[in-house]
């Protein structure tokens, strides 16, 4: 987020399946459409923000079998997790937040009392998150029942410091000790309180023993879950301060006290565990067409009347698009979503624009999907400098109207098969006036295969001319497993 020096014109919270993923979209075309919109209208000036269920380990996976952006903030494992950046950064604050009042293994004490749960995978135990599946015929029950034992639970210690402190006599005390499992250690006086008849038996125990206990009670005391059931079949035991609607409220708190609280918030959802998201004050929901019954339950329930939370038309991303532009947020069509990029010439062009439309042309191109015209590489060439250059990922260099040259030969060459391409986290410079330095990474999947560059542009502004291509340097992303110099065009 340090990118950024003023409050971000726009943030948007997404849930990631099934709301910006469609995993009944096997071309993935409306996440395409969300990322062009993204790269082109607000990378560089707004957050994108993934708030999912998901641990890390199974975040990673989709990553690599989706073409997901790259968020600046991943909120994970139902909001008990915030990283940052490409690296991941967690956030230690809201670790020590979440800490307060969590008790792992009291959760799982009185889970396993419930035949009708079935532990989720280990990667999804996460240090303030316990998964569960449960038949949704039974979910109901089992949350009430489970609730209960965990409030129990919760106050159940502090309800014998309270007894021990005033008690009957030091029998009860002693079986109150029996039940516990703490270990003895040498005798040490308690300080004494004069005319004070209950210390004084104190002062007949152990005080190390006493000490150990009054810890235990204190920390069993605060245990402090909830449960959240969604998909019809997930169900999380977290801290009670956790959650994808605290860890929302946690990043705006943190960004308002650096000065870069976002001028609007979004906020996507498709299933239960995102309802808290759209009960954070100020900021605007979309529920996607294919939101989940539990969802709209709460919401005609809790929210009915709140006009910030939509129920769009479109699935998955496209409704997120379609909230973009009901809630006036910011443009709201895609470059995916324009036909033709010679009839469609912008007033402002800026740097990562020409970036986004470029490489969406070259995908179209490729496909098959625009007419094989003279015209189509008269305009591109026309867009390079007489002296710019390509230095491809093997290291090679050649002049760039040699490398649009090149295209004829490829036109259509993936018509009918599964072919796209994106770009991920464009960001330009202006490093002199009227030079722009944009660096970003360029994505291919060809069938199941995917491989990627780090790719830098820089561009000089031509008058009556726009933007040109000066020079393109691309090297082999680190993420990308294939790395074909041969096979490989810009």
């Amino acid at each position: 987020m340090e990118r950024l020096t003023s409050p971000p014109r726009l943030m948007i919270v997404s849930d990631l399946d099934h709301t910006m993923v469609d995993h009944h979209d096997p071309e993935n075309l409306s996440l395409l459409r969300f990322n062009s919109l993204w790269e082109h209208a607000y990378r560089h000036d707004s957050l994108l923000v993934f708030s999912t269920g998901r641990s890390p380990t199974l975040y990673k996976e989709l990553r690599k079998e989706k073409p997901l952006l790259t968020p600046d903030v991943t909120i994970m494992s139902v909001g008990t997790e915030i990283t940052y950046g490409n690296s991941m950064v967690p956030d230690h604050g809201w670790v020590e937040t979440l800490n307060n009042k969590w008790d792992f293994s009291v959760v799982k004490e009185e889970t396993s009392n419930f035949s009708e749960l079935t532990l989720q995978a280990e990667t999804e135990q996460r240090p303030h998150k316990v998964s569960f599946y449960v038949d949704k015929s039974k979910a109901q029950d089992v949350t009430k029942e489970l609730s209960q034992r965990l409030e129990k639970r919760g106050v159940r210690f502090l309800l014998l410091i309270m007894f021990f402190f005033f008690g009957r006599n030091m029998g009860e005390i002693s079986q109150l000790y029996s039940k516990t499992n703490f270990k003895l250690h040498p005798s040490q006086s308690w300080p004494r309180r004069s005319n004070n008849i209950i210390m004084q038996q104190i002062n007949e125990l152990n005080w190390n023993i006493i000490k150990a206990m009054k810890t235990k009670w204190k920390r069993k005391s605060k245990l402090d879950a909830k449960i959240i059931y969604s998909g019809g079949m997930d169900l999380d035991i977290l801290p009670q301060g956790a959650g994808k609607g605290q860890a929302l409220a946690y990043l705006l708190k943190k960004l308002k006290s650096e000065g870069k609280l976002p001028v609007n918030t979004l906020a996507c959802g498709d299933s239960g565990n995102d309802a808290e998201l759209f009960s954070i004050p100020d900021v605007y929901g979309v529920m996607v067409s294919n939101a989940q019954e539990e969802l709209l339950k709460w919401h005609a329930e809790n929210a009915k009347d709140n006009k910030k939370v939509i129920h769009a038309k479109e699935r998955c991303a496209g409704g997120i698009i379609q909230a973009v532009g009901e809630f006036k947020l910011g443009p709201n069509v895609s470059p995916r979503d324009v036909s033709d990029f010679l009839e469609c010439k912008a007033e402002d062009v800026s740097p990562g624009d020409e970036v986004v439309k470029f490489f969406l042309f070259y995908e179209r191109w490729r496909r098959g999907e625009v007419e094989n015209s003279e015209a189509y590489i008269a305009s591109l060439k026309a867009s390079c400098h007489p002296g710019g250059v390509f230095v491809h990922p093997s290291g090679g260099e050649k002049p760039l109207v040699d490398t649009i040259d090149e295209l004829r030969k490829y036109h259509g060459d993936k018509q009918g098969k599964k072919f796209r391409v994106w770009v991920d986290q464009v960001l330009a410079t202006e490093t002199t006036h009227g030079t722009w330095i944009v660096k970003f990474d360029k994505w291919e999947q060809s069938g199941d295969e995917r491989r990627g560059c780090t790719t830098t542009v820089k561009f000089t502004a031509k008058e009556g001319e726009g933007l040109v291509w000066e020079r393109v340097e691309q090297s082999w992303s680190e993420e990308s497993k294939l790395k074909d110099d041969n096979s490989w065009i810009i």
